[in-house]
């Protein structure tokens, strides 16, 4: 399997969000989830509400100094509609965290979120349901992957 596994280092990328660019260092200073979603997955049934109950556990994670961040293959002006449709779904809720945007699916294999077995109708990489738990020193504490046919085919 290509890109990070547990005890390596968050390599220091300057990545586009829905909270503007950021540098992966300056943003991991705690221990913070790194998250990601397969395929295309922005307004899909699954995805939304996932990132919804991430939304809402967001300010108990922030009590206990963890940082979220999400990470999906479509661009930022997708995952910015993509809140408002997350937000009307989960009530109550607000994500107050960054989703990075890989439209090009760089970011996927660098971070080791890819699907191992499946690719797109191009033959491109898609992401994987994967999470990266990382400490503030920038290293994989722990770290899973569920392939995307293990998951509902609508994200």
């Amino acid at each position: 399997m290509p890109g990070l596994t547990i005890g390596d280092s968050i390599p220091n990328l300057e990545v586009e969000t829905t909270h503007g660019v950021i540098k992966l260092h300056d943003y991991i200073d705690t221990w913070t989830i790194l998250f990601s979603h397969p395929r295309l997955c922005d307004f899909t049934p699954v995805c939304t509400t996932e990132l919804g109950k991430m939304a809402a556990h967001a300010p108990e994670s922030a009590k206990r100094g963890v940082k979220l961040l999400g990470l999906s293959c479509d661009d930022v002006s997708s995952h910015i509609e993509w809140v408002k449709d997350i937000e009307a779904y989960t009530p109550g809720c607000k994500v107050t965290y960054p989703i990075i945007a890989d439209p090009n699916r760089e970011l996927i294999k660098i971070l080791n979120m890819v699907d191992p077995d499946e690719k797109d109708s191009s033959g491109h990489n898609v992401p994987s349901r994967a999470l990266h738990i990382v400490g503030a020193d920038k290293r994989i504490k722990l770290s899973f992957s569920v392939p995307s046919q293990h998951w509902p085919q609508h994200g």
